[in-house]
């Protein structure tokens, strides 16, 4: 059996292994990747490059893409110099990754950037030059005034103004902003939130795979009585939770945390609601979980909140009081559907103007690949 990280990166192999099977209760509830190869190349699609390909969600990108028969007539696959060369198969293909350079963008109508903010400044910017539609995971676009920050089910007439043939960035939000908005927006727009206090438990591939990979490699290390290997946060993380790794700024809270603050204002053109968070680093694979606090201006009683979420685009709701069953993230993993659970009143405010509710998402796909595709989606 490969490892979680191991199959992250699946697309580089030359081959696809089946991924592990994880018990599932009731599988039919959350939406799984299709178990066949969709192609998807065509001529009348639009030219795409994946930038950081190599990485964990560069990989989910092109899972992504064939899961959803994405079209495309032409895939450049593009990475860092130490990366270049590499041959792997996507669709029956082989394709050798090129070296990312100002020249890459040439005839790219849709780039999905995951490499890291410092690459997105780069070149970013050199693509629009091209004409090419950049999406852009990091976080080095989200606040610029007139870029879209977008997650389709939310806030998808943001990209209105956005062609293809006419260069332009959209930047993904970070993963955590889109799991907790998931659930909580079909909410707001029913009571308007005024107040959010969210408590994030976050996986390992939000630092990447090799996170994952540490975090495999510490937990045999210690269950094998050795001192574990401390490269990635500098401190143990098998067995063992700490706040997130993300920089603590003046104010005290972490860039992670005011990640969640600001771009929840952003998208959901609000600069008055209160939004408060803390971000904490859990020894999970690759799904996020979160508790989530709302106050809302009008009353919302849980069952109209239960239908409300039952009926909202890529939401599952796993809500089952009497047997104790809630989301987990492992039962998200490698799952489309963010999943919500312990919806209850929140017995400290009055009238039913308070709610709280649990959520899990895959932090690499809805948390960033498939939000990016989904975006794309919206060009065609």
């Amino acid at each position: 059996m490969q490892s979680p990280a191991t199959l992250s990166r699946r697309f580089l192999t030359g081959t696809t292994p089946t991924p592990t099977l994880l018990h599932h209760p009731n599988p039919t509830s959350l939406r799984s990747r299709p178990t066949t190869v969709q192609m998807a190349l065509r001529e009348d699609g639009p030219s795409i490059a994946v930038v950081g390909v190599t990485g964990a969600v560069g990989q989910e990108f092109l899972s992504v893409l064939s899961d959803r028969s994405f079209p495309y007539r032409s895939i450049k696959m593009l990475a860092s110099k130490r990366s270049a060369g590499k041959k792997y198969t996507f669709e029956d293909n082989e394709y050798v990754v090129e070296e990312l350079t100002g020249e890459s963008f040439k005839g790219v109508d849709i780039a999905l950037f995951s490499a890291g903010g410092s690459i997105s400044k780069e070149f970013g910017p050199v693509a629009v030059e091209c004409g090419t539609v950049v999406v852009d995971n990091s976080s080095a676009f989200r606040m610029v005034d007139g870029v879209p920050l977008v997650i389709p089910e939310v806030n998808g007439d943001a990209m209105k103004d956005v062609k293809l043939g006419k260069g332009a960035l959209v930047a993904n939000p970070n993963c955590s902003t889109i799991i907790c908005l998931m659930a909580a927006t079909p909410l707001h727009r029913q009571a308007k939130v005024l107040r959010m206090v969210v408590s994030t438990y976050q996986a390992a591939s939000g630092a990447g795979a090799a996170a994952m990979e540490e975090l495999e490699l510490q937990t045999r290390e210690v269950l094998e009585g050795k001192r574990p290997t401390c490269n990635i946060f500098k401190q143990q993380y098998a067995f063992n939770l700490f706040s997130h790794n993300a920089p603590v700024l003046p104010n005290g809270y972490n860039e992670e945390e005011m990640k969640l603050v600001k771009e929840t204002r952003k998208i959901w053109n609000d600069k008055d609601v209160k939004v408060t968070a803390t971000c904490i680093r859990v020894p999970v694979m690759r799904a996020h979980a979160e508790s989530v606090n709302l106050q809302f201006a009008s009353p919302l009683d849980e069952n109209e909140a239960k239908d409300i979420l039952k009926k909202a685009p890529g939401v599952v709701v796993i809500d089952d009081r009497a047997s104790n069953r809630f989301p987990t993230p492992l039962e998200v993993s490698n799952k489309d559907d963010v999943a919500v659970g312990r919806i209850r009143q929140d017995e400290s405010q009055d009238g039913n103007h308070g709610l709280d509710i649990f959520v899990c998402g895959d932090q690499i796909r809805k948390g960033a690949a498939l939000n990016a595709v989904q975006i794309a989606e919206m060009l065609l």
